[in-house]
């Protein structure tokens, strides 16, 4: 199966597709690392447009934060986490900046779209007060239902009138897997295209069509229903092949090209729901404690 029409903005997660595949990946360069407190830092580098073709994604770096323990309650992990994405972030920003807009994109109104505003309402925006620092504003230019404008525009509008030196946007995103949802941070110098994670895409926010440099930051909070069905059924015919009666419909499945497979639980699910995506149940804690985690983080990277 092309795991690139399962829907992720995680370029960690095309980078295992494209591992699985045992495909050569030419123009992109990949490093590993554990820091306390136990976080696993992907930073995966995107050269030129070989390496972006391939991967999907625009040239530049895309750096991954991964913890289970962060979709756990616990106030002085998470604090230690914002120190981790404090340095990452601030390996991301222009040297010597002094003006700073943090879009928070998304829909305050729902949960599992909600990651941007609550960070925005969380940060230390100075930008009012005192002008001899660091000048930090925030804007949450909403939806287009809401609007009637694309966050784009809002947001173009107000780095031409404001001129800040760097632009942060924050926005919920799409994985690949189940078990990256609520518990991975993504950084990136590459900007972001609002709604992508749900196929609904708008216009991009990069250094190209704002002038300014723009880096991105997410959370994946939702997965496609199709990719949690091809997982599923990737774990079914393991225990299938384990007895003797059902090895058969096991090795049978298996003859199937991934392609087939994915093609056939499409045909199976839009019928019946549609491209639907699905998020936890619980995605009102993991919002909140997430939203917390990365303006703390930015706090302390925007006031070091």
């Amino acid at each position: 199966m092309d795991r690139r029409k399962i829907r992720t903005d995680l370029a960690v997660e095309e980078q295992e597709r494209l591992t699985e595949e045992a495909e050569r990946i030419k123009g992109v360069i990949l490093e590993e690392d554990e820091e306390p407190p136990d976080v696993h830092i992907t930073r995966v580098r995107i050269l030129d447009e070989e390496g972006a073709r391939v991967m999907g994604k625009p040239v530049g770096t895309y750096l991954t934060l991964e913890s289970r323990r962060m979709s756990q309650e616990d106030e002085d992990y998470h604090r230690d986490v914002s120190e981790v994405f404090a340095e990452k972030l601030e390996e991301l920003l222009p040297k010597g900046w002094n003006s700073l807009l943090v879009a928070g994109l998304g829909n305050h109104h729902v949960t599992s779209d909600s990651l941007g505003p609550r960070v925005v309402d969380n940060l230390w925006i100075t930008r009012h007060l005192d002008r001899t620092g660091r000048m930090i504003s925030g804007i949450v230019p909403g939806v287009m239902a809401q609007t009637g404008m694309e966050s784009a525009e809002i947001i173009k509008g107000i780095v031409r009138e404001t001129r800040p030196d760097v632009v942060v946007a924050i926005d919920a995103l799409a994985a690949r897997s189940v078990h990256r949802l609520g518990s991975t941070i993504q950084l990136s110098d590459t900007g972001i295209q609002p709604g992508s994670g749900v196929g609904n895409h708008r216009n991009k926010l990069n250094q190209e069509s704002l002038g300014v440099p723009v880096i991105a930051v997410g959370v994946p909070t939702v997965v496609s229903a199709a990719a949690i069905v091809y997982d599923t059924l990737d774990a079914l015919t393991t225990v299938l092949e384990q007895s003797e009666v059902t090895s058969s419909l096991s090795g049978t499945i298996k003859s199937m090209d991934m392609d087939d497979q994915y093609r056939l639980i499409q045909e199976l699910l839009h019928p019946r729901l549609g491209p639907m995506f699905v998020t936890p149940k619980d995605i009102d804690a993991v919002v909140k404690r997430l939203s917390f985690t990365i303006s703390e983080g930015m706090n302390m990277a925007f006031h070091a």
